[in-house]
């Protein structure tokens, strides 16, 4: 055999070769491995003039040692050896993608840097027990017809406790519906929130198909598989569906059965569409629980959502009074204009307040509203929101029982009937702004990707887990590396913090019995929450982190006990590390002048019992007691 058609094979063999390596078959690697460089060492006895052709040969065999030993040492710890080994993977693709790059051959450098980045991301894809890979297009030829109905091999989502004190059985649409149909119609309205805890998605679910509607955009639906060839969902009778979700920086698939929860009355208990044949609503819901690890779920806010149903660009904005910089006008205007552009989606939610507020005003305390509309009338400014309950509305100024406030003219502009709104509570209701402002805490917003075409508004910067970042966007350490995106609407530099911080101190507490009391609002058990005492030796900047368990929002004070020396400016009386997030709070004050405080951690809510880790960092050295 003349050398050319050696050179031929070994390049046949050694793509082959790469191919088995990616998906994992080791053993048809090894062996295509070993026949690309026998191939290679044939033509060189052939007379081949290809450069480098022995270190190609000792590169295809240092492999096949490599994966001999990954195999090996596979069979007394299989989990840590495949970790290994597709760590070694991705290492051998990015340097083939190097080589081909340094060559000149940018089609299959491109294709072996992507399937790095593969690599990577597949050994960061395990959530809550299940890999959701990355969505790619190879994804869209996805089986969905088979000859008996298909089951999802992870079986059923965990229930929560409120739906299996009534739950009967898992139907099947056809169990339940004359004619299942995917849509029948987008509507914001059709849209209802049962007994699972999601109240922040379903908000996020009504106003992506508001949008949808208003801009004749499929931002929601389009999501779904499968489609027709017009790319519209369809019912499948073999009961297997795709839902696309944004999840850890990338869109991922997810891949689920039409299996739902009912009670004895064969009502479901997941959220649904008033169309009780139409299935987008609960199957959405369905992939994302999934992700989230069942029904059993302990809740998140609209930013995490819409950015997991949409992909686009999370914003937040506090409106209690701690927050100086919020502005009633200049936010109303912004929001005013971007809605009516097509910009932004916008959710809202309230804060803390007792049932008797709640049942005065007609609101849920700590519950997440879908925007659906934004008017000015004459100087008045509202929003039209939605309760995803579907039902329970604003009681207060401009309610459907208001007789004092409303006009025929406002009442003509706003499209609003009060005696129709009397006979049928749909929980969606007009709100002024300034009542919004009053009795809702934060509002999210999500912006359009399409706003930051500027390339150099989009940077991406590859972060080890180390630091407070990994910490916030993820539920556990993950040990690799990950990718963060941050945008902006004008250019900006975005480089790695240097950490200012050379003093720590690292506190292990827990949450138990009396010391669980929840936040300042419950006065009576407020008091028994762990306090700790520091006690700064000089003035200087000070970083608080607080961690918790996942599924209760936590948060701390920091009070001043006694300040060294005049103080001056920098002084305060009491410091907040802002809203209770899940898992996770922090706060970072440039100046803290030297002396004692105490820093109080808590859950938002009382009795809620677990671990907790408080750290503490300063340039300045920083001693730590615990007072209770």
């Amino acid at each position: 055999m003349d050398c050319t058609a050696l050179e031929l094979d070994a390049v046949k063999f050694a793509k082959t070769a790469v191919t088995y390596d990616q998906s994992g078959k080791y053993n048809e690697a090894v062996f295509y491995y070993k026949e690309a460089a026998q191939a290679l060492i044939y033509a060189g006895m052939a007379g081949s003039k290809l450069e480098g052709i022995q270190d190609k040969v000792n590169e295809y065999l240092d492999r096949v040692q490599a994966l001999h030993n990954a195999v090996q040492a596979q069979k007394s710890d299989p989990l840590k050896s495949r970790q290994q080994v597709d760590l070694e993977r991705a290492h051998f693709l990015v340097t083939q993608a190097f080589e081909e790059d340094e060559k000149g051959n940018d089609d299959e450098a491109i294709e072996l840097y992507t399937q790095a980045e593969i690599e990577v991301l597949r050994s960061t894809s395990t959530i809550n027990g299940i890999a959701f890979v990355p969505f790619m297009s190879v994804d869209l030829r996805e089986r969905f017809a088979f000859p008996v109905p298909f089951s999802d091999k992870t079986g059923k989502l965990a229930l929560s406790p409120k739906q299996k004190a009534i739950f009967s059985r898992w139907v099947r649409p056809d169990d339940i519906c004359n004619n299942p149909t995917m849509i029948m119609s987008v509507s914001s309205f059709s849209i209802k929130q049962t007994v699972v805890s999601d109240c922040s998605f379903v908000a996020s679910l009504a106003i992506s198909a508001a949008y949808e509607r208003r801009y004749n955009k499929k931002l929601i639906t389009s999501v779904i598989y499968p489609q027709n060839r017009r790319g519209e969902p369809e019912y499948n009778p073999c009961g297997k569906y795709m839902v696309k979700l944004h999840i850890n920086g990338v869109p991922r698939k997810v891949i689920i059965d039409d299996y739902l929860p009912v009670d004895r009355n064969g009502e479901l208990l997941c959220s649904y569409s008033s169309n009780r044949n139409e299935l987008w609503v609960s199957l959405i819901e369905k992939a994302y629980m999934k992700v989230m690890g069942g029904y059993d779920f302990p809740g998140s806010n609209s930013n995490i959502d819409l950015h997991a149903l949409t992909g686009w660009i999370p914003e937040r904005i506090a409106m209690h009074s701690d927050n100086q910089s919020f502005s009633k006008d200049d936010t109303f205007r912004m929001l005013f204009q971007r809605f009516h552009r097509g910009d932004v989606l916008i959710t809202t939610a309230t804060g803390v307040m007792t049932e008797e507020e709640g049942e005065r005003w007609g609101l849920v305390p700590t519950h997440a509203y879908a925007v659906l509309d934004i008017r000015d009338y004459k100087g008045m400014r509202f929003l039209q929101l939605k309760n995803p309950w579907s039902h329970l509305r604003w009681k207060g100024r401009y309610s459907e029982r208001d007789e004092k406030n409303w006009t025929p003219e406002l009442l003509k502009y706003l499209n609003f009937d009060p005696k129709t709104a009397q006979k049928f509570d749909n929980g969606v209701f007009w709100i002024a702004w300034e009542d919004l402002c009053q009795y809702y805490d934060v509002i999210y917003l999500s912006w359009n990707p399409a706003l930051f075409k500027d390339s150099s508004c989009i940077h991406r910067m590859i972060l080890h887990r180390t630091g407070s970042l990994s910490r916030l966007l993820f539920t556990r350490p993950m040990g690799r590396r990950f990718t963060t995106q941050v945008y902006s609407g004008c250019k900006f530099t975005f480089s790695k913090i240097l950490n200012p911080f050379t003093q720590t101190k690292r506190i292990n507490g827990q949450w138990k019995g009396l010391t669980a009391g929840g936040c300042g609002n419950y006065k009576d058990s407020y008091k028994h929450n762990p306090i700790y005492q520091i006690n700064l030796e000089r003035s200087g900047p000070l970083l608080v982190e607080l961690r918790g368990s996942r599924q209760y929002s936590v948060g701390f004070e920091m009070v001043t006990v006694s300040a060294v020396g005049d103080p001056g400016p920098a002084a305060f009386q009491k410091k907040t590390s802002g809203d209770y997030r899940c898992g996770f709070s922090c706060m970072e004050v440039d100046h803290v002048p030297a002396g004692i405080y105490n820093v109080i951690p808590t859950t938002f809510l009382p009795k809620q019992e677990g671990p907790f880790f408080l750290d503490f960092a300063s340039t300045s050295p920083l001693k730590v007691s615990q007072l209770q």
